[in-house]
């Protein structure tokens, strides 16, 4: 879909220069002397280099639509992550550096992921915002500590180190927020 150099948003995916790019920043300029133009910093889809360009409002680009597929995490092979699409149960294999391996260690069996294709070409993941885990290992309370600002560590069921509360046990199921591994309450 071609769209004007000046209706490029942050978010958008463009092709340009023989590659995908992503908008992630964006400044309208309006010089005294000549037309205005759309200052947007890109980041490559593939290899996440970044790129500073101009585009005037007359220039046209080639914004371009990422399918958002349902997959469903299936497995772990070696270094390869395998999934399912929910609609034609046709699987895939993800390297675990693609998916991140921060990111990798909050899959579980079942786990529903949004996967962004592009040409049948997989770009990008979404876990769900947050997941339930039991603690595995947590320190006990320091006589004297606050609740209100002293967090302790502790460490989950997939290895992952959080900071937690310190009312928080080992043995408790709790919600983490995958994106920014931080504690974000119990479970019920």
């Amino acid at each position: 879909m071609k769209i004007n150099g000046n209706e490029i948003r942050p978010g958008n995916v463009i092709q340009h220069k023989g590659g995908l790019w992503v908008a992630v920043k964006l400044q309208h300029v309006k010089p005294g002397k000549g037309g205005a133009y759309a200052q947007v910093e890109l980041k490559n889809v593939v290899d996440g280099t970044k790129l500073n360009e101009r585009f005037r409002s007359s220039e046209t680009i080639e914004r371009v639509r990422l399918e958002q597929k349902d997959f469903q995490y299936l497995y772990a092979e070696g270094d390869m992550l395998v999934f399912m699409d929910t609609e034609t149960y046709e699987q895939i294999e993800l390297a675990r550096d693609f998916v991140g391996d921060e990111r990798a260690a909050f899959l579980q069996d079942g786990m529903q992921v949004t996967v962004e294709l592009f040409e049948e070409k997989p770009l990008g993941i979404s876990l769900p915002e947050h997941v339930t885990l039991e603690v595995t290992e947590a320190e006990p309370v320091v006589k004297g500590q606050t609740a209100s600002s002293s967090y302790k560590p502790a460490v989950l069921e997939n290895g992952v180190r959080v900071m937690v509360p310190p009312f928080v046990s080992a043995g408790e199921r709790i919600v983490v927020d995958t994106s920014e591994v931080t504690y974000v309450r119990r479970a019920d």
